[in-house]
């Protein structure tokens, strides 16, 4: 919520969580895609509120696992697995493949799904292309944060600061997509 705060804040947009609004129940990621997903949960919200409502749906997307974990990412181990051990498991499974690491190229995915009253959903996609190392690095992030190497920097994801993880990230990309068509939205 705060990369959200943060690259919106110009726009003087208020921003309410989920957390924020009585219980509204909880929207069904039945999708078979990151934008299916974001597009449900959006509506469902919409739907519940009536307000201007943004949804996030994103994951890793690991080449030599077919896209693997991908719509799963936080939960392939079910929901009370640590990201260590989802980062752990990860790396047993590439290893596995018996390709070398410099083959384990990976991509981070966000589609973020904007409701607004009156209008259709519209999607926001961004993609951060990295590989996965066997080792995990860094203290900053979650998730496969540590295990994910942004060839063009030499760090992982976790050995970045807030503002450079911003610049390059998947989330970061679909925001600045965002914020550019709220700017264009008549203020009333």
């Amino acid at each position: 919520m705060n990369e959200i705060r943060a690259a919106l804040s110009e726009l003087g947009i208020e921003l309410w969580s989920l957390n924020d609004i009585a219980d509204l129940g909880e929207a069904e990621e039945t999708g078979t895609t990151f934008e299916e997903n974001a597009v449900l949960k959006a509506r469902f919200y919409h739907q519940r509120t009536g307000m201007a409502v943004l949804a996030d749906d994103s994951g890793l997307e690991v080449d030599p696992l077919s896209g693997f974990p991908g719509l799963h990412s936080a939960r392939f181990l079910g929901c009370s697995a640590s990201d260590a051990e989802r980062c752990r498991n990860l790396v047993a499974m590439l290893r596995q493949t018996g390709l070398p690491q410099e083959q384990w190229r990976a991509r981070f995915v966000c589609v973020l799904a904007l409701a607004l009253p009156g209008c259709p959903v519209e999607t926001f996609r961004g993609e951060w292309r990295g590989l996965i190392v066997a080792e995990p690095r860094g203290e900053h992030g979650f998730g496969y944060d540590p295990i994910f190497l942004d060839p063009r920097l030499g760090r992982t994801a976790a050995e970045l600061t807030c503002e450079e993880k911003n610049a390059r990230s998947h989330r970061g990309a679909a925001l600045r997509q965002l914020a550019a068509r709220l700017a264009r939205l008549p203020r009333s």
